[in-house]
């Protein structure tokens, strides 16, 4: 496989995933902005995904998430998203089934409706985003049924993974700074509530502690949990199990991957409550984030020094 069919699967994955946590995380703010405005700004969000230094600053949500889903000077924006993820799928065609691709180009051609942006401001908020997020839930589903099992399908997950591991990293890291701005346990229970909403584990959390959003349970099942599938640690494995795919198949060489996912993943397994308290939260996450981006760029090293 070219070494740019390789990284355009990597990237139509990390597009498709990072498209339905933005998606999620406006929803679940939107929900709570309502109720509690004081306590859930739009400003947080729009910082974190608004990279291009745009002068865009509003608390009208309708706004916000026009910026966040239209804006073609917003690189983070949905559409854009969604128009990277399906060049990416236009030269890899050959490569994965057509159910994925008019999935995707379907998409495409909804969100460049030009009555869509009309249809935000006249329509529930809440359901023209769950009608975006549902091209997202098609998309996964397609790939699950109709792609076959080999190295596209492989890279695709590798991708998926590791968008997943910084996208839950992010989240948790902007709660954290606003966690940190008040003494009252009342409101920190509901930035941990709104946390495990937006990496979709508030009833996976219930039905597993039946307790009150104590700080120690949540950080355990969000990084640690081996049943959650959006836990750090269940997407450390699930990334873990599709390089060694690639590295059977002779995709990619072993290197160092193998000691890089290991220690991640260990780290991560085995690292106590107590620990992460020690170092701080903060700093966990961006270990974390720092591995991953050591492993991202082994993996592009290695596959890109053997196929060019």
């Amino acid at each position: 496989m070219l070494s740019r069919v390789a990284n355009n699967l990597i990237w139509l994955d990390r597009y498709m995933e990072r498209g339905y946590g933005i998606l999620s995380l406006l929803k679940v703010n939107f929900y709570a902005n309502q109720d509690s405005p004081e306590l859930f700004s739009w400003t947080p969000i729009i910082k974190n995904y608004n990279l291009d230094g745009n002068d865009f600053s509003t608390e009208d949500a309708i706004e916000c998430i026009e910026f966040m889903v239209f804006d073609i000077a917003n690189s983070n924006s949905i559409l854009n998203i969604v128009t990277k993820a399906r060049e990416n799928a236009r030269s890899v065609q050959e490569h994965i089934s057509r159910e994925m691709w008019l999935n995707i180009n379907n998409y495409y051609l909804f969100l460049t409706d030009k009555n869509l942006p009309k249809r935000l401001k006249e329509e529930d908020p809440l359901l023209f985003l769950d009608n975006l997020k549902a091209f997202h839930l098609m998309y996964f589903g397609t790939m699950d049924l109709t792609q076959g099992r080999g190295p596209a399908y492989y890279f695709l997950n590798v991708g998926r993974y590791l968008e997943r591991v910084i996208q839950i990293s992010d989240f948790t890291a902007l709660k954290l700074i606003e966690i940190s701005k008040t003494t009252d346990s009342l409101e920190q229970g509901f930035y941990w509530k709104n946390l495990l909403l937006s990496v979709g584990g508030y009833r996976h959390y219930l039905k597993t502690n039946k307790s009150l959003f104590e700080k120690e349970l949540i950080i355990k099942m969000i990084f640690q949990d081996n049943l959650f599938p959006r836990s750090v640690y269940y997407c450390i494995n699930k990334l873990s199990k599709h390089i060694h795919e690639l590295i059977k198949s002779n995709e990619l060489e072993q290197n160092n991957l193998d000691f890089l996912l290991g220690k991640l993943e260990s780290n991560i397994k085995y690292t106590t409550i107590e620990s992460i308290n020690e170092q701080g939260l903060e700093n966990f996450i961006k270990e974390i984030k720092e591995d991953i981006k050591n492993i991202s760029l082994t993996v592009n090293t290695v596959y890109f020094s053997q196929n060019t």
